[in-house]
């Protein structure tokens, strides 16, 4: 199956449109010939979705998964074929401020999603996207399995955990028929990736700090985390929609990570960004005594490999050198996204 050529002529709904990974998600699915409706908060400034023109590809709504009844409205008038989850409060550190938005957006908007896919016949396939940090954070030094526990330590973290469990339970409660659309969650790594102006995320905090002529500062240079190019998990749900839309037998929780090598500690990705960077780019360690945050984490994906025959294209070095391509090109945001996808998905059927 060419995963592209599936979603030609698709009705998808997509909710957190104008965040950065919606943004990206918009243009891949232009780009397949898919008909978008997006879902979303009004674009933050600066962003990814305003400077792409990504208002032009698909016909956005504002509005808040909070809402219940106006969110059900509205996707039951779009009557999508597939509809994928990314709406959220993506912040760690964020989530230790405001604990109760997080609980709200995070669990509340899932379930509000849930129903609007429970309330329109025409959808077939669900994706709620979640996270690499939903599994209780043994430290270990291998990858968490989907059949792991799930318990995150943060409110982040934890509200996923819980949106993860509130999919699984309408799964069972409203989704065994045969007719039923099939429902499934996607937990990815720690995403990467030109025009992410997100605060406390690494990437971007490099790019604000050298563009400032100031040295990076690492708050936890020994964190290790599962870092990937944005392309790389939105290939993993792109594949798992149109294979479960088929073959509802798929449904269920998913990884999608990078390969081990690309599993590495802060200190070292600032490294890869700033030899990418150039320009005497450095960084520095600066401990912040911020909340508590997870120093080990990977996903084990194997599921995803031997079950969708998906695998990474990207290692963390060409991601860096990608989203370091995109900061500096002179060309704008849209056409950017266009050759970056281009030249990932060319010559593969995922």
């Amino acid at each position: 199956m060419n995963i592209l050529s599936f979603y030609r002529g698709k009705k998808v709904f997509l909710t957190g449109a104008t965040g950065f990974k919606g943004t990206w998600l918009c243009h891949v699915l232009h780009a397949a010939g898919a008909q978008i409706t997006g879902y979303a908060l009004a674009a933050a400034e600066p962003s990814l979705f305003q400077e792409s023109a990504a208002g032009r590809i698909i016909k956005l709504i504002t509005g808040d998964v909070r809402s219940g009844a106006e969110f059900v409205q509205a996707v039951r008038t779009a009557k999508p074929e597939i509809l994928l989850h990314l709406a959220a409060q993506p912040l760690v550190r964020r989530s230790y401020h405001e604990p109760v938005l997080t609980y709200e957006t995070n669990v509340m908007g899932t379930v509000h999603v849930l129903e609007a896919v429970r309330q329109t016949p025409s959808i077939r396939s669900f994706i709620n996207i979640t996270t690499d940090k939903v599994y209780e954070n043994n430290e270990w030094h291998w990858g968490y399995r989907e059949n792991e526990p799930l318990n995150g330590f943060d409110p982040y973290s934890n509200s996923k955990s819980c949106a993860e469990l509130v999919t699984s339970s309408y799964r069972a409660a409203f989704f065994g028929s045969d007719n039923s659309p099939a429902i499934s969650t996607a937990r990815s790594g720690n995403v990467i990736g030109g025009g992410d102006y997100a605060h406390d995320r690494i990437i971007p905090d490099c790019i604000r700090a050298v563009r400032m002529g100031q040295p990076i500062v690492v708050r936890n240079p020994a964190s290790i985390r599962p870092y990937q190019h944005v392309l790389e998990c939105i290939s993993g749900y792109l594949l798992l929609a149109a294979r479960q839309y088929e073959n509802p037998v798929l449904a269920g929780a998913w990884n999608f990570g990078p390969n081990e090598e690309s599993c590495v500690d802060t200190g070292h990705l600032a490294a890869l960004f700033c030899t990418a960077w150039g320009e005497r780019a450095a960084w520095i360690i600066q401990a912040d005594d911020g909340p508590h945050e997870a120093r080990f984490l990977k996903l084990d994906c194997s599921k995803a490999k031997a079950e969708l025959n998906w695998k990474p294209r990207w290692n963390i070095q060409q991601a860096v050198e990608k989203t370091v391509e995109f900061a500096k090109s002179p060309l704008p945001a849209h056409d950017c996204l266009e050759q970056q996808i281009n030249t990932y998905f060319e010559g593969t059927d995922v």
